[in-house]
Order: structure tokens, then C-alpha cells, then sequence
């Protein structure tokens, strides 16, 4: 006998939301607690260390590059800025998504979800060619406190975005034959998936300015 599992659909009393939503504010908390710890050992880091944001001189001649050059100016702010507005366009057609199953329009959906997947693989993507032009550099965390902090901090960044890939991808495909059987819970269900995908996208907007820019 199958038992029906309360507040997957209607809201609790006592919260306003419905389980799921109240599970991923949860755990979107911890979340903030995690890269706000390392932004702020970032910040602790470059403020302290004079010599934070300084190519060291062996690596500066191994880079053809001035001495005293900002390991700043070794990332690329056009592939940045561009990753930028992939990801603010995948929070729109994210949004738009789930408006149109709120709309009873489930091809609308596939569609605005398929260009939300297809966002997340291009930033993937962009992001494996600003690594590779590291790695061809031999640019490694262990090359210096300021390129250890950008591939953990971006690195991690790049974990989330493949883990919103894969649920939103399941979403997308399998997981969607629940929109024939239990509508409104699908549409709940990608709600939450778009909590999810806004957060990956604010903690990129706070990474783009702090490393690339400032």
C-alpha cells in the first residue's frame, strides 16, 4: 500500500512553503556558508598579502610577461563576461520554464529547459578552454595562493553548475513523464531546481567582478 507523503504539493502551515522548497532554502543556506568562507579567505588573503596579486619572477619569465605583472591580467574578461551572460540568460529561459508549466504548456517548457541545459554546457565549455589556456601555461593551484583561490573558488563553481546540468537535464528528459501523472508536483519540482540555478548564478556574478575585474 502506497503512503502519500504531505506538503509535496500543498504548503505547510507553519512554514508557507511546501517540503521541497523549504528543503532547498535549507540547504541553499549552507551553501552561502560554504563560499562565504572561501570569498572570504579571499579576502583575507589579498588583503594581507602585499604580494597576493603579483606574479612571482620565474613564473613572470616563464610567461614572457613584466615583472611586478598582476596575476589579474593572465584571466580572460571577454570569455568571463561572456560566461556572464550565459549564465543571466539561463536564469531567464530557467524562470521561463517553469511559467509555462504554471501556463499548462509543456512544450514551451522543453523548449525554455533545453536552452537552459544547452547554457550550462556552454559555460562548461567556456570554462574548459580559459582552463586549458592555464594548464598550457603550466599555471597550477600550486603555482601561487592567488591561482589556488581562483581554480577552488571557480572550480567548485563549475561542480554546481554540472550538478544543476544533471537535475535539470533529468527534468528535462526521464524525469518529466511525472508532468503526465502529477503536474502540479513536477512543477514544483522544477521550481526548485530553478532555486537552485539562481544561486549558481548569483555566486558566478559575485566571482566575475572579485577575480577578473577588481
Amino acid at each position: 500500500m502506497s503512503v502519500e507523503i504531505p506538503y509535496n504539493v500543498d504548503e505547510r502551515s507553519d512554514t508557507g512553503l511546501y517540503n521541497a522548497k523549504l528543503g532547498v532554502w535549507l540547504f541553499l543556506a549552507s551553501e552561502v556558508m560554504l563560499f562565504g568562507a572561501l570569498f572570504s579567505s579571499y579576502i583575507l588573503l589579498r588583503t594581507g598579502d602585499p604580494g597576493f596579486m603579483t606574479i612571482p619572477h620565474e613564473i613572470a619569465e616563464h610567461l614572457h610577461v613584466e615583472h611586478g605583472a598582476l596575476w589579474s591580467d593572465q584571466l580572460s574578461v571577454p570569455l568571463a563576461f561572456l560566461n556572464t551572460l550565459v549564465l543571466i540568460f539561463s536564469s531567464v529561459t530557467m524562470v521561463l520554464s517553469w511559467a509555462a508549466l504554471r501556463l499548462k504548456d509543456f512544450g514551451k517548457f522543453k523548449l525554455w529547459m533545453g536552452l537552459t541545459n544547452l547554457c550550462a554546457l556552454g559555460f562548461m565549455v567556456i570554462k574548459a578552454i580559459e582552463y586549458n589556456a592555464k594548464f598550457s601555461h603550466d599555471l597550477l593551484p600550486s603555482s601561487g595562493n592567488f591561482l589556488a583561490i581562483y581554480f577552488t573558488l571557480t572550480g567548485l563553481h563549475g561542480l554546481h553548475v554540472i550538478g544543476g546540468l544533471v537535475v535539470n537535464g533529468y527534468l528535462w528528459g526521464p524525469g518529466s513523464k511525472m508532468w503526465k501523472t502529477e503536474p502540479e508536483r513536477f512543477t514544483n519540482r522544477v521550481e526548485v531546481a530553478g532555486l537552485y540555478w539562481h544561486f549558481v548564478d548569483l555566486v558566478w556574478i559575485f566571482l566575475f567582478p572579485s577575480l577578473y575585474l577588481l
